[in-house]
């Protein structure tokens, strides 16, 4: 049977635009507490009857703390990365979604030991995946694009 989780790629926009709009963006990644240690955006696997986008509000209210209402689902982008986990075919699905006040706090779970609002780049170099990188490159050039619109 296949895993499938859900999440939220989720950023926020420097309140100090800097001259640059592509260095206005920053993303959350949250370090886990445990395995490798690895950096990823709040996801989780599918509860039996649950929506997969509820399934991706729910856990990123368990593991950052962020209830639905601190952020903003944005329209039109939906990105599914598929691999392997143990040789078990993974299925995961990211929103994208805006954080509405950059005042709120973060608030971990255990499953987390750290997080971090990074730049474009600096967010690939920490998520270490391929595939994850492509999805946080695809999120900001989708964000650029949709500015300029």
């Amino acid at each position: 049977m296949a895993l499938r989780a859900c999440g939220l790629i989720i950023y926020r926009r420097l309140c100090q635009a800097p001259s640059k709009p592509e260095e206005n963006i920053q993303f959350l990644l949250l370090q886990t507490s445990y395995g490798h240690h690895h950096w990823t955006p709040p996801k989780g696997h599918v509860d039996p009857g649950e929506e997969d986008l509820q399934t991706a509000l729910r856990e990123t209210e368990e593991e950052a703390g962020l209830k639905s209402m601190d952020i903003q689902i944005i329209d039109g982008f939906k990105k599914e990365l598929q691999y392997n986990v143990r040789n078990q075919p993974k299925t995961v699905v990211y929103w994208l979604a805006e954080l509405r006040d950059n005042n709120i706090e973060i608030c971990l779970s255990k499953e987390h030991q750290a997080y971090r609002w990074l730049g474009l780049e600096k967010a690939c170099q920490l998520s270490g995946y391929q595939d994850m990188q492509e999805a946080l490159q695809e999120a900001h050039s989708f964000l650029l694009r949709r500015k300029q619109n």
